[in-house]
C-alpha cells in the first residue's frame, strides 16, 4: 500500500474520531470536558433567571439545578454570574420564607416534600447558614408521611419525580444537613426506617438505582452493599456509553448525567476508568450545538406553560435539567480549586 494511500487513511480515521477521545484510550481531553462546560453554563444560567423572572415559586429544575451546576463551577474557577447565582438562593430563600407559617403548622407548600427538600439542597450547596426557616422546614419534613415507613413524593413526573427513591435521598440529606438538636431524635428515627425501606428496594428504573446508590452513600450501609449497587448501575451502561432511563429508552443526557455523578460521588472510580471515560464521551458527543442537550419529556403538563430560556421549548424543563446533570458529570472529573467557604 502506498504512503499515500496510508496517509489518507490515517487522516480519515482521525477525522472521524469523536474529539473527546483525541488525549488517549483512557481518557477525555480537560479541552473537550471544559468546551463543554463552558458552552453549557450561560444557557443554564439564562433559564435560571428566566424562570425566577416569570414565577416567584421555587423550581426544583430550574433553581435548586441552577445553583447546582453553578457551584461545583466556583470550586473550579469557571466564569459565572455571580449576581444571578445569589439572585437564585435569594429566589430560594424567599419563598421558603412565605411558606413559612404552614411549613410551622406542618402543611408545607406546594410540591411537599419534594420542593421543601430540593429547596434546601439548593440552600446547602451555597452554603446558606440554619436559620428559622430551614428548622421549620425540617420540622415540617419529620412530620410528612410520619405515619409510612418513608417519604412518598407528591406527584409523578417522569423520570425526576417517577420514584419515591429521589425524594427519600434529598429529605434525607435535608434533615441531615439542616435538622437541629431538638429534632435529633426523630430524624434518627425516620432516617432509620427509611434505611430499611431503601434496602429492601428493587429498583425498576436507572432513576431509582442512581438514587438508592446517592442514599447508600449518605448512610450507614455495608460496602458490600454499595458495591452491588455500583455493579448493577455498570451493568445498564447501553453500547454508545450512555445510560437510559428505562430499558426500553435509548440514552440520554438526563440518565446518563444522574448515574455518573452517582458513581463519581462513590469514590470508587478514578475519572480514567473505561466506564466513566465512556458515559462522559457520550455526553460531549450529544451535545448540540448550541451548547444544550435535549430530552423529550414523559411528564404529563399541569401548569402553565412558560419560557425561561433554555432551547427545546416544551421540553425545555427536563432538558435543562438534563443538561444541569450532564455540566455536573463534566465538572467533577476537574479538580477542585477552592472551596464556597
Amino acid at each position: 500500500m502506498g504512503r499515500s494511500l496510508i496517509g489518507t487513511l490515517l487522516f480519515y480515521l482521525i477525522c472521524n474520531l469523536s474529539p473527546s477521545l483525541l488525549a488517549g484510550d483512557n481518557t477525555v481531553s480537560p479541552s473537550a470536558i471544559k468546551t463543554a462546560i463552558q458552552r453549557s453554563i450561560p444557557l443554564i444560567e439564562k433559564a435560571s433567571a428566566g424562570s425566577a423572572r416569570e414565577r416567584k415559586c421555587f423550581t426544583c429544575h430550574n433553581q435548586a439545578m441552577a445553583v447546582f451546576v453553578l457551584a461545583e463551577a466556583k470550586k473550579r474557577d469557571f466564569t459565572i454570574d455571580e449576581a444571578n447565582f445569589q439572585l437564585q438562593v435569594d429566589h430560594t430563600a424567599a419563598h421558603l420564607k412565605r411558606g413559612l407559617k404552614n411549613y410551622i403548622s406542618g402543611k408545607g407548600q406546594g410540591g411537599g416534600p419534594d420542593t421543601a427538600s430540593y429547596a434546601l439542597w439548593a440552600l446547602e450547596l451555597a452554603d446558606y447558614k440554619p436559620n428559622t426557616i430551614t428548622s421549620a422546614v425540617t420540622g415540617y419534613l419529620l412530620e410528612r408521611n410520619k405515619d409510612k415507613v418513608h417519604w412518598i413524593r407528591n406527584s409523578t413526573r417522569p423520570p425526576s419525580m417517577s420514584s419515591d427513591t429521589n425524594t427519600n435521598y434529598f429529605v434525607i440529606r435535608a434533615l441531615k444537613t439542616y435538622g437541629t438538636e431538638d429534632q435529633f431524635t426523630l430524624i434518627e428515627t425516620r432516617i432509620k426506617r427509611a434505611q430499611e425501606w431503601l434496602l429492601n428496594l428493587k429498583p425498576d428504573s436507572t432513576e431509582e438505582r442512581a438514587f438508592q446508590l446517592r442514599s447508600f452513600l449518605y448512610l450507614d450501609v455495608e460496602e458490600s452493599i454499595v458495591k452491588t449497587a455500583i455493579r448493577e448501575l455498570i451493568q445498564l451502561q447501553n453500547e454508545d456509553g450512555g445510560w437510559s432511563q428505562l430499558p426500553s429508552m435509548k440514552s440520554d443526557a438526563y440518565a446518563t448525567g444522574t448515574v455518573l455523578v452517582a458513581l463519581l460521588r462513590s469514590g470508587q472510580f478514578p475519572a480514567d476508568h473505561s466506564v466513566i471515560v465512556r458515559g462522559i464521551t457520550y455526553l460531549i458527543d450529544s451535545q448540540l450545538p448550541d451548547g444544550s442537550w435535549h430530552v423529550v419529556s414523559r411528564a404529563k403538563p399541569f401548569q402553565t406553560y412558560f419560557e425561561t430560556g433554555y432551547p427545546h421549548e416544551k421540553d425545555q424543563f427536563i432538558s435543562v435539567t438534563a443538561g444541569s446533570w450532564a455540566t455536573v458529570a463534566l465538572l467533577l472529573m476537574l479538580p477542585e480549586t477552592k472551596s464556597l467557604r
